[in-house]
């Protein structure tokens, strides 16, 4: 038996907007222009190089997902974004220092021509920023009908069939959901009346999503994760993700707590420390911009591990979390944790890791698939929450009462479930029953 679902073909072309052209979205951009030219392959994107299983094993169907279901050809996407500085994507990509110098060369001329327009950006929300190429009006809501603007005008002059957004800004100080965000009546009172707890990165997902464009949050902020965007993003038919693109550190824990909890191994503390210095990490830098991170950071283990469930396991379980602003590494970010475990008759034994990644590198491809399948799920009616696509968020956007899902084992299996059930497949539950092989 199959599932009939009316997907629309990816025809035409799709913009991709990024506020923000730092290091991570000049990554994405350069590296899928690289790769459109023979420069490069698709590493980490699973949209480009994965696979998926259809029906029994026995029939040995596993194609990859891009030959499965219709996915936005990277051929026919063209991109564009808002920044704080005037550089082209060129310039700033040469800044973030993260891509090869020669490559970015050979890309130079289609880098160039990528010219951030100016963004909407206040600098009580990142205070150790401060550009120029910024957006002014007397109210937040002008701000947002700026954006809209903006976004019809690339839309007709690049001649695209559907747009999608992804915030690749930065950490934006630490907001609680509040009167102002419970409604979409008092968030369009809020932007008339500038209230402070609308920040830049929620006036780019009300723009969004109020003329249907799928848009992910890629930081911790709060952004479109209010009552007041998940009621417009259905009222408007618009598909919304997010919270915080999931990189080092954290896509580390999601992929060894679940193995621990699996071997019911008990933890006694695990500490974490990043040393980082891109632009994200000068960012970070302030107290008020890292309580966002760390609140998104912190509550991956005690969802995954369940203390309450496993009280002999987990419930002394220690938890902390340090970012540390460190210029010399750029780019490349350091993830240090220290994992005291224990054993059988509560013998003790120690987990050390030591990662020393590329963040622009490991989020690049995640901007990528997010914008794929975000378009996806436009095209095929689905609107509000994409829990489906929590695979690649630090904290996953969920619907108000339920609990997000961090086992990024169980998170790639609703993924691929989703993709079965809008390409018309039977779903894949492993029972291990003959009606299932």
């Amino acid at each position: 038996m199959t599932n009939e679902v009316n997907v629309q073909p990816a025809s035409g072309r799709l913009g991709i907007l990024t506020p923000g052209l730092g290091a991570v979205a000049t990554t994405f951009i350069a590296g899928t222009i690289a790769i459109r030219k023979g420069l490069g392959k698709p590493i980490g994107s699973y949209s480009q190089m994965g696979t998926i299983r259809l029906g029994k094993r026995t029939e040995n169907r596993n194609p990859l997902v891009k030959d499965f279901i219709s996915l936005a050809n990277l051929d026919d996407c063209v991109f564009g974004g808002w920044d704080i500085y005037e550089d082209t994507v060129y310039d700033a990509a040469v800044n973030a220092g993260v891509l090869d110098r020669n490559l970015l060369d050979d890309l130079k001329e289609e880098l160039s021509a990528i010219k951030p327009m100016p963004a909407v950006f206040d600098k009580h929300y990142v205070k150790k920023l401060d550009g120029t190429h910024v957006k002014t009006a007397a109210t937040k809501m002008e701000l947002a009908e700026q954006v809209m603007e903006d976004i019809k005008r690339f839309k007709q002059e690049n001649n695209c069939a559907r747009l999608v957004m992804v915030w690749c800004g930065s950490t934006e100080i630490y907001i609680r959901e509040s009167e102002v965000h419970s409604s979409v009546e008092n968030l369009e009172n809020g932007l008339r009346e500038n209230h402070a707890d609308i920040p830049p990165s929620m006036i780019y997902a009300y723009a969004a999503i109020k003329m249907g464009i799928p848009y992910a949050n890629g930081a911790p902020n709060l952004s479109c994760d209010t009552k007041a965007l998940v009621e417009l993003s259905k009222q408007y038919n618009t598909p919304i993700a997010g919270k915080d693109f999931k990189t080092g550190q954290t896509l580390m824990k999601t992929i060894l707590a679940p193995g621990l909890k699996a071997r019911a191994l008990g933890i006694n503390g695990w500490f974490s420390t990043n040393i980082l210095g891109n632009r994200d990490g000068e960012v970070l830098d302030d107290p008020d911009n890292f309580k966002s991170k760390e609140v998104s950071k912190l509550g991956v283990l005690e969802q995954i591990l369940e203390p309450e469930k496993h009280p002999d396991l987990y419930k002394d379980l220690y938890h902390k979390v340090r970012i540390n602003y460190y210029p010399p590494h750029g780019d490349n970010k350091e993830g240090w944790d220290n994992i005291d475990i224990f054993g059988w008759l509560n013998y003790p034994m120690q987990i050390k890791i030591d990662f020393l990644c590329r963040d622009s590198i490991l989020a690049a491809p995640i901007v990528l698939d997010l914008a794929i399948f975000l378009d996806l799920a436009s095209r095929a009616n689905l609107s509000g929450i994409q829990e489906w696509l929590s695979f690649y968020w630090k904290s996953p956007q969920i619907a108000e009462g339920l609990y997000p899902q961090h086992d990024i084992f169980k998170q790639f299996e609703k993924l691929k479930n989703t993709l079965r059930h809008l390409g018309g497949e039977q779903l894949i539950t492993h029972l291990g029953l003959d009606y299932y092989e």
